[in-house]
């Protein structure tokens, strides 16, 4: 049921914008939700209708907010399969598997996380934004797996918001790389744009260029595949790493590897087909390669996804093992 508000102004706040006065008293309501329902006709100044979100409070105005109903979201709820890792009213962490994308979209309108969510999540979702639908906060794309968090309900999704955009956010991710970085341990800072015309794809850029924005990738080699094997004396084949991000750029990860000249195994984007240098000279290595040669999306797991709930304050972390092919190639791969 929608909940009226009033409120009369006093002489403090004479000057003050409307609608940031009402955000401010509506907390944890955003002010950019607070226009958008001023603006659609949800309010009364002195009991006639306002529509002028930047209109200035002389002081004595009383004020009458109707929010509108909660709307329901356009995806469709779908009996879709979930690992849920934790769940209260305010959110909820699961484990995303590869080959699922995340928000419906062009090509994919259907069997998304969101989907599932509203299906799983059907009666508890309090509305983002005035809407009953599930608040992304981050991303995985389609074939990388692993920790997601996604908000219930509006005040969850802004705290969730701010830990996001304060890099206050433990993420960890492993991935299987072609070579071995060197040094084992590194930081790359280098900034992220759209590559040229494709809005599919990221590449590094200059900092100079309007368009980039800063990415930062920490890395650490864990372990070494095929060592000795590779063309270069003391190389590797193939490397486990870890990546800690302090930014969440679009495909961060496989476009910082790649540009240091070690992509990740299997990625159709950013990658390379094989493994560089390793012939088919004896069981272990036919079976890497035949290992590698079907494993057809980056080898790339979100593994750990530390942060304090945004309204207990609890400290939470979850972490999870990489699914089966991914278990599967790194064995085939230590195999060598």
């Amino acid at each position: 049921m929608t909940q009226t508000h009033e409120f009369t102004a006093d002489e403090s706040a004479a000057g003050e914008r409307i609608d940031r006065w009402l955000a401010g008293l509506l907390a944890p309501v955003t002010r950019n939700r607070v226009k958008a329902m001023i603006e659609g006709g949800a309010l009364l100044r002195d009991g006639a209708p306002h529509t002028d979100p930047s209109y200035r409070l002389r002081g004595g105005e009383t004020v009458t907010l109707t929010p509108p109903p909660v709307e329901d979201a356009e995806p469709k709820a779908q009996d879709i399969p979930l690992n849920v890792l934790f769940e209260d009213e305010y959110l909820i962490v699961l484990d995303k598997p590869a080959g699922m994308v995340v928000h419906p979209a062009a090509g994919n309108w259907s069997g998304t996380l969101v989907n599932a969510l509203l299906h799983h999540c059907a009666g508890s979702l309090s509305g983002i934004g005035g809407v009953a639908r599930p608040g992304i906060v981050h991303r995985l794309d389609k074939e990388t797996s692993g920790v997601m968090v996604v908000a219930k309900s509006d005040e969850a999704h802004q705290g969730l918001t701010t830990l996001w955009q304060a890099h206050d956010v433990e993420r960890a991710y492993l991935a299987i790389c072609h070579g071995s970085p060197r040094p084992a341990v590194g930081t790359i800072e280098l900034p992220l744009a759209r590559a040229g015309g494709d809005k599919r794809k990221q590449a590094v850029t200059d900092w100079e260029n309007p368009a980039g924005r800063e990415a930062i990738t920490h890395f650490k080699r864990l372990e070494a595949y095929g060592t000795g094997r590779a063309k270069l004396p003391g190389d590797s084949v193939a490397s486990l790493i870890e990546c800690r991000l302090e930014t969440g750029r679009t495909h961060q990860i496989r476009v910082h590897m790649s540009h240091v000249g070690h992509p990740l195994v299997g990625d159709p984007v950013y990658g390379r087909t094989g493994l560089a240098g390793l012939r088919p000279e004896d069981e272990a290595a036919e079976r890497a390669l035949g290992v590698v040669s079907k494993f057809r999306r980056q080898a790339l797991h979100a593994a750990i996804l530390g942060f304090a709930h945004p309204i207990t304050g609890e400290d939470l972390r979850f972490e999870t093992e990489p699914p089966k092919d991914f278990a599967k190639l790194r064995a085939a791969l230590a195999a060598l």
